[in-house]
Formats: structure tokens, sequence, C-alpha cells
């Protein structure tokens, strides 16, 4: 049996890395992976809006014990799944 390591291939990986964005002219910041950060760009691009709306609309819409970075990261993962189903 080989080892499982073997048996996947990684993407290339960044640590989070700050972003600053302004949500409804408050300014923050957010520590994402970088794959995360392309990939809330390219959504925001499908969507035909600006990643800080995008994240504005995120943020509004998540659950108040859910950090930003969470519910960024799964946004993005739900919408690849649902693009794969």
């Amino acid at each position: 049996m080989r080892p499982i390591s073997a048996m996947i291939d990684l993407p290339p990986m960044t640590p989070p890395l700050k972003h600053s964005v302004t949500i409804e002219g408050h300014r923050t910041s957010v520590s994402l992976e970088d794959a995360f950060w392309r990939a809330l760009g390219q959504e925001a691009d499908r969507l035909g809006m600006t990643r800080a709306t995008l994240i504005g609309q995120i943020d509004r819409n998540r659950p108040s014990g859910i950090g930003l970075a969470t519910a960024l990261r799964l946004f993005v993962l739900s919408e690849m799944q649902k693009r794969n189903d």
C-alpha cells in the first residue's frame, strides 16, 4: 500500500495574509490564504460586483458566532461545491 502522501496532490499553499477592506464605510482587515482571496475575487467578478461588495454582503448575512474569515472561506467552498454538483 502506498503512503497517503503519495496519493494526494496538494495545491500551492500560503499562510493567511491580512487584507484590508472597507465594509459599509468601515475599514477592517481579514486574514485569508491567497487561494481564498483569489477565489473571492473570481466569485465577485462572476456575480458582477466588487470583492468589497461581496465581502460586505457575506458579513451582513453571517451568523453572529462565525468570524468573517470563516464565513468567507465557507462561502467560497459552498460556491465551488454548487458548481461541481
